[in-house]
């Protein structure tokens, strides 16, 4: 059901997406700023959607299927405007690459394994990547230019990227292992 709170969280942390573009595009001193703000609005509401679920009795197929595909899709959003306006640049845009590539493979992963009666559970080590995720493209979105600290983070955000990217593939090579194991049990 719709109206729960846990997955109105989720549903608004999708919906902030489009203020979120728009705010990073807009032609103004305060965007990056402003884009900080929103994005900080869309990632907390991460940490509590999943708490107030447990909290309330609201833990549903929806919402656990609505969950990481909000976080997929703020964190993607996030990590293009970046690369668009040159803030991630060089060799980071690896670490993108390596985040988006990961989340794309995990999800097929999951539909798989679904399919075939199993299914991957989300690992601790999985949400923590999620954070670092988070984190890091926080702390891009301050260290871009006119953002809320500026290029003086820019070694420490760049750093938070990296760190991101080895534990989106870590992760990723875990669930990799994991549902190829379910996936060759069912075809016996």
């Amino acid at each position: 059901m719709l109206s729960r709170m846990a997955n109105l969280f989720t549903l608004g942390r999708i919906a902030l997406i489009i203020p979120f573009i728009a705010i990073f595009l807009a032609n103004a001193e305060w965007n990056m700023k402003a884009a900080f703000i929103l994005f900080t609005v869309a990632a907390v509401t991460d940490f509590f959607d999943g708490r107030i679920a447990r909290a309330r009795g609201e833990v549903s197929a929806l919402g656990a299927a609505l969950d990481p595909l909000a976080d997929k899709l703020l964190i993607a959003t996030a990590l293009i405007l970046l690369l668009r306006n040159g803030i991630i640049a060089g060799a980071g845009v690896i670490a993108v690459i390596i985040i988006i590539l990961r989340e794309i493979l995990v999800s097929g992963l999951r539909e798989a394994v679904t399919l075939g009666g199993g299914s991957l559970k989300v690992t601790q080590l999985a949400k923590w990547k999620t954070t670092a995720q988070l984190v890091a493209a926080g702390l891009l979105l301050a260290a871009a230019p006119h953002g809320l600290i500026g290029e003086a983070l820019r070694p420490l955000a760049s750093g938070g990227l990296w760190l991101a990217a080895v534990l989106t593939f870590w992760t990723g090579a875990d669930y990799a292992y994991n549902a190829a194991r379910l996936l060759r049990a069912n075809d016996t």
